[in-house]
């Protein structure tokens, strides 16, 4: 990981030093432009994850863009979007224990924060907490539909826990969440759509149980990147919580295969450092600086390489054809396999627009993982 000053703004491309985390700033806004247009005359709105950007600056061009609010992962990197002036947000985890739910609350003052619960006793200490503290929490109630992580189970049981959530003082009963994580893999694309579906459909039969009850939901939120076109035509789905499409990473596009509706917009910056066969090269990205639990990274805009292993400092390629004319001191770009996890090991983003170097944006919320 390199780090960088403004002073490198204006420089050719070319001349920044590596490895470092590229952003091709045509390529962020066109992603962000495309899935807005796409859900322009849909059912359901954006809450688009920051946990895959960690950037106060991105969330704000997708809020400009038509999001009606951003998504957190963690509670740090709410703190972390608040300080850089975003006001709606909803943290998609439960918050648990004094300490964090003491900073909750105390947050709640400076935005309108919404968190997930999947326990009475949880809801009641924020309740408490934030009776104390003078604030109010948004609550969804999570629902675990399928994944089998964190969530009440749907019907009766989540039922009856939004029900007494809603009587808590402190609180504003705000909905649903359900997260078809599971699914979004699933390679065949009618396959996945007809999983998505049924999973939804008891996050959506538990929404119609609860209104029943006479209780209003304001909202269901939930999906993904890899199923935001399914879920965002469900009728009573309302927020979409997509994010990886900002930077479509290389596990998404195997996924989605050519008919991607997004292209790579991060990137991983390496220099080759070896040349030791005539069909292996050295770069030097490596696991300190890009994540392989979704896949390596692969090579971007030069034909005939092949990502074999990443070590601490290095990645090993087999070259052919158009590659093996690599040099040591010759640079190209990887996709990052898996963005959310790369962006956590990078405390900076280098955003170039044809070839030259824009700006250099912090990754704000880099390690917030509190």
């Amino acid at each position: 990981m390199t780090l960088f000053s403004n002073e490198i703004v204006g420089k050719p491309l070319d001349e920044v030093d590596t490895p470092a985390l590229l952003i091709d700033a045509g390529a962020l806004e066109r992603n962000i432009a495309r899935i807005a247009a796409y859900l322009a005359d849909k059912p359901a709105r954006l809450r688009p994850h920051a946990k895959t950007h960690k950037s106060p600056i991105i969330a704000h061009m997708q809020l400009a863009a038509g999001a009606v609010g951003i998504t957190c992962a963690k509670l740090g990197e709410a703190e972390a979007l608040v300080e850089g002036g975003i006001r709606d947000i909803l943290i998609a985890n439960q918050i648990v224990g004094p300490a964090k739910i003491a900073r909750l609350v105390r947050l709640a003052r400076y935005a309108d924060l919404a968190v997930a619960v999947d326990d009475f006793e949880n809801a009641q200490q924020i309740s408490d907490a934030a009776e104390a503290a003078g604030t109010t929490v948004r609550v969804l109630v999570e629902v675990n539909i399928g994944m089998d992580r964190c969530g009440v189970e749907p019907g009766q049981p989540a039922v009856e826990l939004a029900l007494r959530v809603a009587e808590l003082p402190g609180l504003r009963f705000f909905g649903l969440q359900g997260y078809e994580g599971h699914l979004v893999g699933v390679p065949e694309r009618a396959e996945r759509e007809r999983r998505v579906r049924a999973a939804m459909e008891q996050l959506i039969e538990t929404r119609r149980m609860i209104e029943a009850a006479g209780l209003p939901v304001a909202a269901v939120s939930g999906g993904g990147t890899g199923t935001f076109d399914i879920t965002s035509t469900i009728e009573g789905f309302d927020e979409i919580q997509a994010g990886s499409y900002v930077f479509m990473d290389a596990w998404y596009r195997r996924v989605e295969g050519p008919d991607t509706a997004f292209e790579p917009a991060l990137f991983l910056w390496s220099t080759i450092v070896s040349r030791p066969a005539p069909d292996r090269a050295v770069g030097d990205i490596g696991l300190k600086t890009a994540t392989p639990e979704h896949g390596l990274p692969t090579a971007f805009g030069i034909s005939g390489v092949e990502t074999l292993s990443l070590s601490e400092e290095h990645v090993k390629l087999r070259v052919e054809g158009e590659a093996r004319s690599l040099r040591p001191g010759d640079k190209i770009r990887f996709v990052p396999g898996h963005v959310c996890t790369t962006v956590n090991l990078h405390d900076c983003y280098v955003v170039v627009r044809d070839g030259v170097v824009e700006a250099v944006w912090p990754v704000a919320a880099r390690g917030h993982s509190t």
